[in-house]
């Protein structure tokens, strides 16, 4: 491996990229009770980072390599550094992407001039057919993540936090997918002031570095969650693997929830609305604020990127409440007697009720679908505790998946034959066809009993079902799922589907 500090302090990142603004975040400073800053590289052209990796790979090509043309397998970010700095060095790209990719990300590739080629479902699908048309017609291919001139390119956000801060940053947190940015971060930092704290983030459904620096080897993920997508990477990069193991410092996970409160913090300092991998570093900060007790501390938060479509941002409000502590969701059970919700109103106090979903089944007992707003996670369980004192059943579903995404908007009837029920959450491929390929794979004697699917505004729909199947069938339907070959969970023991579904 050549030297990562003189790569980066040599890096041609300039051409295209600005050096980014590091703000002051005052709202966030003060409830944190540390300093913090942010480092906007949602502002960049390509409104991402991945422009400063992508052109330093290529100005180091030959003449004759840019002459042949480059190749890259992207559905985000990646793609669009790899078309702009194909157009600023004169270069054909060629991009290759999942069908499924959303049509305004096609679109912003294409208007810099590069070639977009569609092909499969995953981005698994688009690297391999990308290596093929490399080999066929002499292409470079352009690595997202592992290799070193791209590392250095993403290096350089490192070199200039230090330039920009007055006083040295006591943390940097860094989002982490195959891990360029993190190696390359980490290698800056750690080679001009070790005692800076440098902190990886992934969510804790995409924590394939996590994994691999606690296992000190290179994990695959078996599956990869994708609200995040840009950092939805099943294995970390080789190099940046033996980086990050010799740099980082310390690695932490966010959900969703958390995710999403962070855009929303980050909206609220800055008037800028983040991608969710935009956000991730934003989010570790502020969750390892809180698990380490910091306090008067100097922390940056690297901004990495804003490409998030707008239809997305309704999920993203819908869920800021649940990832700050300012809503809970319960399932109750109450009496189907006059002065039962008075009641149970009354254990709420003067909280305000976000959602009452009900619909009567049982002539003795309701079951409830409860939001209420809360000021904190921590007041949560006391409010919990409230409602069992009053003499309710409680069963508290803010942490619940399937709850938050499908169940909420789902509420209303059982089954009458809840024994043969099975219920599955699932992601569909935004593509004409999905749908029609999963009937096609289910048996003809196999009815649905219940669907229910919601457009998140990215490349794939999120899916909930039942399937009403004979007990001896049932390992027949999980064969099949399983050679689908979509992304799925078994929901069946979930208890917020006994308590309202089946």
């Amino acid at each position: 491996m050549t030297d990562p500090l003189k790569q980066i302090l040599n890096a041609k990142v300039y051409d295209v990229a600005i050096e980014s603004p590091l703000d002051y975040a005052a709202k966030l400073s003060e409830s944190l009770k540390n300093d913090i800053w942010l480092k906007r590289e949602d502002l960049q052209p390509v409104f991402s980072f991945k422009l400063r990796g992508a052109y330093n790979k290529m100005a180091h090509l030959t003449a004759a390599q840019l002459k042949k043309g480059v190749i890259a397998a992207s559905a985000g970010n990646h793609a669009q550094g790899v078309a702009l700095a194909a157009q600023k060095l004169s270069c054909h790209a060629t991009i290759v992407m999942p069908t499924s990719t959303p049509q305004i990300k096609v679109e912003a590739v294409e208007s810099r001039g590069a070639k977009v080629v569609l092909k499969g479902d995953t981005f698994n699908d688009a690297k391999d057919y990308a290596e093929d048309l490399k080999k066929k017609k002499g292409l470079t291919f352009i690595h997202p993540y592992d290799d070193d001139y791209v590392i250095a390119g993403q290096g350089t956000i490192g070199l200039e936090i230090l330039r920009q801060l007055s006083k040295k940053p006591d943390y940097i947190f860094v989002c982490v997918g195959g891990g360029g940015l993190l190696a390359g971060v980490a290698s800056l930092i750690k080679s001009l002031d070790p005692k800076v704290k440098v902190i990886g983030v992934e969510p804790v459904d995409s924590d394939a570095m996590t994994q691999s620096l606690k296992k000190n080897k290179r994990v695959i993920l078996n599956q990869v969650g994708r609200f995040a997508d840009g950092v939805a990477v099943a294995q970390v990069g080789e190099r940046n693997f033996k980086l990050c193991k010799k740099y980082v410092d310390d690695m932490i996970t966010v959900t969703t929830d958390e995710i999403c409160a962070a855009i929303k913090d980050v909206f609220e300092e800055t008037r800028s609305i983040l991608e969710p991998s935009g956000a991730l570093s934003a989010a570790g900060l502020i969750k390892y604020v809180h698990k380490k007790k910091l306090q008067n501390k100097n922390l940056v938060a690297i901004n990495s990127g804003a490409n998030i479509n707008f239809h997305r941002l309704r999920h993203v409000s819908e869920r800021a409440e649940l990832g700050e502590g300012h809503e809970a969701i319960f399932a109750v059970t109450i009496p189907e007697e006059p002065g039962s919700f008075r009641k149970l109103v009354q254990a709420l106090g003067q909280r305000q009720i976000t959602e009452f979903n009900y619909r009567r089944f049982d002539p003795k007992a309701a079951q409830v679908f409860l939001g209420v707003q809360t000021s904190s996670k921590n007041e949560i369980k006391g409010l919990e505790k409230k409602i069992k004192d009053k003499g309710f059943k409680v069963f508290n579903l803010s942490d619940n998946e399937m709850a938050k995404l499908h169940l909420r908007h789902l509420v209303g009837g059982k089954t009458t034959d809840a024994s043969q029920e099975k219920f599955f959450r699932f992601e569909f491929p935004e593509r004409p066809g999905a749908l029609m390929d999963f009937l096609k794979h289910l048996h003809k004697s196999w009815d649905i009993s219940l669907f229910h699917y919601r457009n998140h505004g990215t490349d794939y729909g999120r899916v909930f079902a039942g399937f009403l199947v004979p007990k001896a069938e049932q390992g027949d339907l999980s064969k099949v799922l399983k050679d689908l070959g979509y992304v799925f969970e078994d929901e069946s023991s979930n208890p917020a589907v006994h308590l309202f579904l089946s």
